[in-house]
């Protein structure tokens, strides 16, 4: 390793000084005992992250298994804990005076308030009708709700094992070289859009905001990351699939769906009004020449691990920040997503939101334009909604819906209420106009590709 990497690797390990809140220099770690933690932790948060396990006819994640296990098997349990996360999110804002902060949080307040009223009477049967019809409260709660409730939590537990003892300084010096030149972010960036498609968008959000928090990532690379990695699971993907009848192409449409997305997402970030956020951050430049970026990673994995000394410390940090997040979430999805829903079933706001999409889905050459455009629209309220409303449509149509309900990334129902319950700062209104460039790139991109791969037969 050069002078100049010996230095660069010094700095990086003071920013890592400074940003750990759980050991201290006097309680490190031997090398060997850091090594072994390093790579047997590590390996354990890969294998629960990312290797899928069949259990009971279904494949997922482990930690996945888990949640679902909570919410089927013992769901007056599960429904019990996300009662108890729901009254913690709403009285927090109270407690601590957050709902002063701005008006944001004020109507986030109302709005987690009304959530837990709504989901008490959705639990006792007191709603009205119109709000307990199946796509309503009882999808919001039983699908969405209880799910991200019982998930963040455990995700943000395993989570300590990928990020808390060297693994994710690994991947960011390993990974420079792509993310930096193509997506504008940190490689460290890599395991924020892995675990967010794999996982959970909520998951991938709280490692992006815990690594903002760190000062490890600036403004716009966490915005970056949490509008444009923070996509629904391929799990999710499977179900958006089955609505729309493309299982049968389902490899053609799960790759062309990540490239989509990602092409976008390399847009967006060099367009306003990402590209306008602030781009200071502490974290030195890590521009390791050729030949000496692996020794570099394995040197700072390694330091890292050394100060990880207190299990326990870094396990409750990471757990309570799962408890913080999903307690800010859970309200906000039910009262914010029967809002959207409201909206888009029984008024003509997303049919006027449509209007402005009508372009894109023109120049696209979808058969039916304004119908599909007021379609895609409703995702702004759900991401579902468009496979939902147009799984009846043409083959070209129903390929672009797909790839629209899983690159747009941002919608009301879930996403934006979890960005907003992070310290990533951008407003709703920016985010709304992020959304609106993202669907319009996907409509083009997915509608280019959906012609093209007709046109050979490999969709038919």
């Amino acid at each position: 390793m050069t002078k100049q990497d010996t230095l660069q690797l010094e700095k990086t390990e003071q920013v890592v000084n400074t940003v750990s809140d759980t050991t201290t220099p006097e309680t490190l770690l031997s090398k060997p005992i850091a090594l072994l933690q390093l790579t047997v932790f590590s390996m354990i948060g890969l294998v629960m992250f990312f290797v899928p396990f069949t259990i009971g006819e279904k494949s997922t994640i482990l930690f996945d298994h888990g949640a679902t296990y909570l919410v089927n098997q013992q769901h007056t349990l599960s429904v019990t804990l996300l009662f108890m996360l729901m009254i913690f999110g709403v009285s927090k804002p109270f407690i601590d005076g957050s709902w002063r902060k701005n008006i944001t949080h004020k109507i986030l307040t109302v709005f987690k308030v009304l959530g837990l009223v709504l989901a008490v009477m959705y639990i006792t049967g007191n709603a009205p009708a119109f709000m307990m019809e199946k796509d309503m409260l009882p999808f919001l709660f039983e699908k969405l709700a209880l799910p991200v409730g019982m998930i963040v939590p455990l995700g943000a537990l395993i989570l300590a094992f990928l990020v808390g003892f060297g693994l994710l300084e690994m991947v960011g010096v390993l990974m420079q070289p792509i993310m930096k030149p193509i997506w504008k972010t940190p490689g460290a960036s890599a395991i924020d859009a892995v675990a967010s498609f794999v996982g959970s968008y909520s998951i991938g959000l709280l490692i992006t905001n815990r690594v903002y928090l760190q000062k490890q990532y600036s403004a716009r690379e966490a915005i970056i990351i949490a509008t444009g990695f923070s996509t629904v699971s391929a799990a999710f993907m499977v179900i958006v699939a089955k609505t729309l009848g493309l299982m049968e192409f389902w490899n053609l449409f799960f790759w062309s769906t990540l490239v989509i997305t990602f092409i976008v997402t390399a847009i967006t970030a060099r367009i306003p009004p990402i590209s306008q956020f602030d781009n200071e951050v502490e974290r030195p430049n890590l521009d390791y020449k050729r030949g000496t970026r692996l020794k570099a990673a394995y040197e700072l994995g390694l330091s890292t691990s050394r100060r990880a000394s207190d299990f326990k410390q870094i396990l409750w940090t990471n757990f309570r920040d799962g408890l913080t997040m999903a307690a800010a979430i859970v309200p906000s999805i039910i009262a914010v997503g029967l809002t959207g829903l409201l909206l888009a079933k029984y008024t003509p706001v997303f049919d006027a939101l449509g209007l402005l999409l009508y372009p894109f889905t023109w120049l696209g050459g979808l058969p039916e334009p304004l119908v599909a455009a007021k379609g895609m629209s409703a995702g702004l309220a759900e991401m579902f909604l468009p496979a939902l409303l147009l799984s009846e449509a043409d083959m070209l149509t129903r390929y672009v819906a797909g790839v629209i309900s899983i690159s747009s990334v941002l919608f009301f129902s879930a996403m934006i209420p979890c960005v907003l319950a992070t310290e990533i700062p951008i407003s709703v209104g920016k985010m709304v106009i992020v959304w609106f460039q993202r669907v319009a790139l996907s409509i083009l991109l997915a509608a280019a590709f959906g012609h093209l791969a007709m046109s050979f037969g490999w969709i038919s």
